[in-house]
């Protein structure tokens, strides 16, 4: 049985929103914890010729609409990083590397509290180091880890791996080749896992 696997992008508080509750999900639904797993948001845009919500029509509606779904999940409220969005390449390369050292979950929490909790932009080198820090990952280490080619390549491949299942954003879950696309498609992808899993056993 192919563990979930959450795919996300530090930049998108949709994301955030989906981090901070998809293990509780997924453990009320009787699921085992996905995988978590970093992708490119944007090389995902310009794959299925898309763009982000934020930068449309609709981002006021969308802002405000991710304000009222931390409150309604009892999380800080939102502070939003300027600029927003913003450029996450950098951090998405970390959390590539934090996930290969066994840190998948813990840095990517914390950066993404550094982003929507704190309000600090992750395009900023400092902000990701200070959220590695509080993941135990060193910032010299890990400066020089993220400048290596296996771990750029490592990046580009997951991105690259998620669409060719059929992920077009995220957050998205992919539990057997389906995918649940949307924050609030959690508890249904979560839902899908546990009938794996029972599957399985």
């Amino acid at each position: 049985m192919a563990d979930a696997i959450f795919y996300y992008d530090l930049g998108s508080p949709y994301a955030y929103l989906a981090a901070e509750r998809i293990h509780r999900v997924f453990d009320d639904a009787g699921a085992p914890p996905p995988v978590w797993r970093p992708v490119l948001l944007g090389a995902l845009f310009k794959r299925f010729d898309r763009d982000s919500w934020a930068n449309g029509p609709g981002r006021a509606e969308g802002l405000a609409e991710v304000e009222r779904r931390a409150q309604a999940y009892g999380l800080p409220p939102i502070r939003w990083p300027d600029p927003f969005p913003g450029n996450t390449l950098f951090a998405m390369r970390v959390a590539t590397f934090a996930t290969e050292i066994g840190r998948g979950v813990s840095l990517p929490l914390a950066a993404f509290r550094q982003a929507f909790a704190a309000g600090r932009d992750l395009s900023e080198r400092d902000n990701v180091l200070i959220a590695a820090a509080s993941a135990e990952l060193h910032p010299r280490a890990l400066t020089a880890a993220v400048e290596r080619d296996a771990i750029k390549q490592r990046l580009r491949d997951t991105t690259q791996e998620a669409a060719d299942a059929g992920v077009k954003g995220v957050p998205s879950v992919l539990v057997e080749g389906a995918v649940f696309w949307g924050d609030d498609r959690l508890p249904e992808a979560a839902e899908r896992s546990a009938i794996v899993a029972r599957g399985a056993g």
